[in-house]
């Protein structure tokens, strides 16, 4: 004979069973706080987790607070050739299937490390091989970062005006005039 408790363990554990893997999933697909222009949706939230990899947030905003997924977007969609825009496109999809193959899960359901071990190989290929989807996506992360607000005021040193302003200086002190 099931008692009330015995129900109700069962019962909490079938739930639990169907609740963690809809939360790992819902989890692994996080909204975009922007619309793709270039990328599909699912090649936008895989770009922003590798910009994120390659630009971690530390004491300073990371790649993905400071915009650059939607920046490499918006590069890709506005500015970059279609030989280039296609072989972005072709990467973001080859890093999933590489995760697919390599663990059985799509790439944003791996844990940090599989992911950085799997750009690190990426990395050591775009090294020997000019142009690679992977030396382009770390350039276009690196170029959107610094480019940014954060990037440029919280990341890098970041002084508007250089130096003392001193408006009115003879030239016997300085000697000749400064060419810009």
């Amino acid at each position: 004979m099931q008692t009330r408790r015995d129900t109700l363990l069962t019962f909490g554990a079938l739930w639990t069973a169907l609740a963690i893997p809809a939360a790992a999933a819902a989890q692994a697909t996080p909204a975009l706080g922007w619309s793709p222009k270039a990328l599909s949706a699912d090649q936008a939230r895989r770009l922003e987790v590798v910009a994120e990899l390659i630009m971690p947030a530390s004491d300073t905003p990371g790649a993905r607070e400071a915009g650059v997924p939607a920046f490499i977007d918006r590069n890709l969609a506005e500015w970059s050739g279609a030989a280039q825009r296609d072989a972005v496109k072709a990467g973001l999809d080859r890093i999933d299937a590489d995760a697919r193959a390599a663990h059985g899960q799509p790439f944003l359901a791996l844990a940090p490390a599989q992911q950085a071990a799997l750009l690190a190989r990426y990395d050591g290929e775009a090294r020997a091989q000019r142009g690679h989807f992977f030396g382009v996506l770390k350039d276009l992360t690196t170029v959107g970062y610094f480019t940014s607000e954060a990037g440029a005021t919280k990341a890098a040193r970041y002084d508007p005006v250089p130096g003392d302003y001193k408006g009115c200086v003879p030239l016997k002190e300085i000697g000749r005039v400064w060419a810009l």
